[in-house]
């Protein structure tokens, strides 16, 4: 979890790793965010969230859709999860690049260097989205959702190595907890139930790319905070778009080349006759899953500038009761007792987590309350 200062910083948004060097250095506690600042940060954060939470639930019903009507491009599933990038310019041009005017204003990396950074997650993003379109074929949706729990616990692991978060007992239990969960729906073919075009025997397969992708996308979310944190030393919403938008255009570039090496860019119009739903339906699933990809892309990315990957992927967990309750109601999957306890064993280590946030931010105010204290007697000592 950070200091006191850390955390302060990341309530006020305003701040960079810059600016908290210099407060270290000049042996002064930072000021308390303002009414404002706190209005404004937790503002973001719950958009944000929101886009996570609704754009991921949709996007997972909208891709197992697809397969169940007919689709059956994993490439095109593949692309429809970067394709989207074009949202993101119109927000691009409008807020632009505004230079601070500040003293501690950081020295914007060289272009070469910032291109490579982008082009390889957009490789990862590439072949992690590869393995979740794989995972979600082979998956019914509520079983997947419950497996991308692990996540978090493979999350934990590269955050502690990468971006030195600290580990405390209730984040191990959340850890613990997620990973059983997991463990749960993995040794349980019985809960495999569905009416969904799911291939028989590839549940193994399934399972397995299901837990790669999750640990894939865990070391892209701490990569993303690391290039926050070291190489642009900038959370500003553009520089959030701005990775959002190169990055992802790298992977679609990737998943287009992919589409055309594998051949499956032949099969296309044959599947778009062959679409249960017609033409139009065809159409219209693959928009909005791309659509819903970039809202839940913008708002991880969010998260990650704003507070950790690590909250991150909590927050993104907490939508797995969501896409199993969504798979009952639209898809006829399955709810037996495994999937309820699974569930339940995850929001418990979810909750586990959220306790360990409120504790460090209880600590941080009282902290913050004993420097104002110490500051204000210090100055009636003087005067």
């Amino acid at each position: 979890m950070g200091d006191a200062g850390e955390i302060h910083l990341q309530i006020a948004g305003t701040r960079g790793e810059d600016e908290a060097r210099a407060v270290a250095g000049n042996g002064t506690s930072p000021a308390p965010p303002s009414v404002s600042e706190r209005v404004q940060w937790w503002a973001v954060v719950l958009v944000n969230i929101v886009l996570v939470l609704a754009g991921q639930s949709v996007a997972n019903l909208l891709g197992r859709i697809y397969y169940d009507q007919g689709g059956g491009s994993l490439w095109m599933a593949t692309v429809v999860q970067s394709c989207g990038t074009p949202l993101a310019i119109p927000l691009l041009l409008y807020f632009g690049r505004r230079p601070k005017a500040t003293a501690t204003a950081v020295t914007r990396p060289p272009l070469l260097k910032i291109s490579a950074i982008y082009a390889g997650l957009g490789v990862l993003l590439a072949g992690d989205n590869l393995m979740y379109s794989y995972a979600l074929l082979y998956l019914p949706l509520s079983t997947y959702s419950l497996v991308c729990a692990t996540q978090l616990s493979f999350n934990a692991v590269f955050s502690y190595f990468l971006n030195k978060q600290k580990f405390t007992a209730l984040i191990l239990n959340s850890v613990v907890l997620l990973t059983f969960s997991a463990a749960l729906v993995g040794v349980s073919h019985g809960s495999d139930g569905t009416n969904s075009s799911v291939p028989e025997g590839k549940f193994p397969l399934g399972f397995a790319l299901t837990l790669s992708a999750s640990a894939l996308f865990s070391l892209i979310l701490s990569l993303m905070q690391l290039t926050f944190d070291k190489v642009l030393r900038s959370d500003t919403f553009y520089d959030v778009m701005e990775m959002q938008f190169w990055s992802n255009t790298a992977a679609a570039i990737v998943s287009v080349a992919g589409l055309f090496i594998s051949g499956e860019w032949s099969t296309l119009h044959g599947e778009m006759d062959g679409y249960k739903k017609g033409r139009v339906a065809y159409g219209m699933t693959l928009a909005w899953t791309a659509i819903s990809w970039q809202l839940t892309t913008m708002g991880l990315m969010g998260l990650v500038a704003s507070v950790s990957s690590l909250f991150t992927n909590v927050i993104s967990t907490v939508g797995l009761p969501l896409s199993p309750i969504i798979a009952v109601i639209f898809l006829g999957d399955r709810m037996d007792g495994v999937k309820v306890l699974a569930m339940l064993v995850a929001v418990w280590g979810f909750l586990s987590y959220i306790y360990q946030h409120y504790l460090d931010d209880a600590k941080v105010k009282k902290i913050l309350a004993e420097r104002s204290a110490e500051h204000r007697t210090v100055k009636l000592a003087t005067e």
